[in-house]
């Protein structure tokens, strides 16, 4: 896996994917940047929080689940001096669907945050994450 990094100005940076993909990060205006994308912190969450869902999704209609939407918001805490590490992350899973089961919505959580989710597993050694999840059932039409 590769990736490109180029200096664009200010506080702007082009990343490049070896996958043929490119975001723009920038910083914030008090940082000298002018808010044109995420900043690079911002990205690390976006990261996580997409490699988890890729996860959870996989397993979920592995194991036949009628999900018909994932969304996992995602709230850290930085540490308040240089490095300003993440010092807790918490992601919280919304699952939408036809007749969930809670047990196989939490198990595909833990196995995402345990065993699959390379961003994950990496950043738990240095930072607390915790997750938590809610079911949005959704309601089949009547019938007349």
């Amino acid at each position: 896996m590769k990736t490109r990094i180029t200096w664009k100005g200010n506080v702007s940076f082009l990343a490049e994917s070896g996958s043929g993909h490119s975001v723009l990060m920038d910083g914030a205006p008090e940082a000298g940047g002018q808010n044109l994308g995420p900043r690079p912190m911002e990205m690390l969450l976006m990261g996580l929080g997409g490699c988890t869902s890729f996860d959870v999704m996989h397993i979920l209609k592995k194991g036949r689940q009628d999900v018909k939407d994932c969304v996992v918001e995602i709230e850290a805490e930085r540490a308040p001096v240089d490095p300003k590490v993440f010092t807790h992350i918490h992601l919280h899973f919304i699952v939408t669907g036809n007749n969930l089961n809670a047990q196989q919505v939490e198990r595909a959580i833990n196995l995402s945050s345990e065993k699959y989710c390379s961003a994950s597993i990496m950043l738990k050694n240095t930072v607390t994450i915790t997750h938590d999840f809610e079911i949005v059932p959704l309601e089949e039409p009547s019938s007349y």
